[in-house]
């Protein structure tokens, strides 16, 4: 273990891929040194194990409706944090509502940085007449607040999974644009980019190959930071019957079938309300952990 760390830590790396292996041992030493990123990566760390491991853990079958159990309190043998109105198991719920959390967030994450990434390397790039066009294209959305352009979307397409996504992907791509523009802007003028364009480069091979690797750690952190509002978009159009559709376990769909017995019987909608709490905070903290680390700018500070 020894003879690998020095390995990693090497001033003088004899490969490429000694350099990059040593970057990455960096940059998780100084995660490491940061308490709140290390306790957000282990929040999404066991986010991701109670997803892939649901079967295995849940006590209950999500589904399963017993009337003659319905709203039982927190701590009633084999209802740890008790039932719903149809007696189903909370606990099991909410272990499989991270499921259907992490599928929105891998379909959000895959799409509107990508369609960010795109449009925003493409006007930096360019300039002039295309840059204006994409902007005000991006100014547009930015004018709508996401949720209520979310809502519109939903409403058009009708409720679902599925369109659930489209629509926050279609309201979460303007600020990657914004981002990668900006990076681009300052990426574009540079002497290797001048010196790949002499060798005969075309703009998709520099954009591509050049541009968007320069711009990854500015998107990466965004995705990050953004997946807390991406759960609160997804749990609002879930809590306004515009999202998953019942009986399905999401989250905004358990706190909105818990809303009326909220005085009485709180822990039905508390309980998936501090799962969101949670979750987007564990998110925030490893989003301020990554800017740390993968900004230079912080990272030299």
């Amino acid at each position: 273990m020894t003879a690998l760390r020095a390995w990693l830590s090497d001033p003088n790396p004899a490969s490429r891929r000694q350099a990059r292996l040593g970057q990455a041992w960096l940059a998780w030493q100084r995660i490491q040194r940061n308490r709140l990123a290390m306790a957000g990566l282990i929040i999404v760390a066991i986010l991701l194990l109670v997803a892939a491991f649901a079967p295995l853990i849940a006590p209950h079958d999500p589904l399963t409706q017993d009337l003659t159990r319905r709203l039982l309190p927190p701590g009633t043998p084999g209802n740890l944090l008790g039932t719903d109105d149809f007696g189903r198991d909370i606990l099991s719920r909410i272990i499989y509502g991270a499921r259907i959390t992490l599928y929105i967030i891998a379909l959000v994450a895959v799409t509107a940085p990508v369609l960010g990434l795109l449009i925003g390397t493409v006007a930096g790039y360019f300039g002039g007449w295309i840059d204006a066009i994409l902007m005000r294209v991006t100014d547009i959305f930015l004018a709508f607040p996401r949720l209520i352009l979310a809502l519109a979307l939903v409403a058009v397409l009708g409720p679902g999974i599925e369109n659930a996504v489209l629509a926050i992907a279609l309201t979460a791509w303007p600020p990657y644009a914004r981002v990668a523009r900006a990076e681009t802007l300052t990426v574009r003028s540079s002497d290797y980019i001048a010196a790949i364009r002499l060798q005969g480069a075309g703009a998709p091979r520099i954009i591509a190959g050049h541009v968007v690797p320069m711009c990854l750690p500015s998107v990466i952190i965004r995705v990050t930071l953004d997946m807390a509002g991406v759960i609160l978009i997804a749990a609002g159009l879930g809590f306004l019957g515009l999202g998953v559709l019942p009986p399905t376990p999401e989250w905004g769909l358990m706190i909105s079938s818990g809303r009326k017995y909220l005085f009485e019987q709180w822990w039905v909608a508390t309980m998936p309300g501090l799962a969101i709490f949670i979750v987007s905070l564990g998110f925030n903290l490893l989003g301020d952990g990554l800017r740390d680390v993968l900004d230079p700018r912080s990272a030299s500070r």
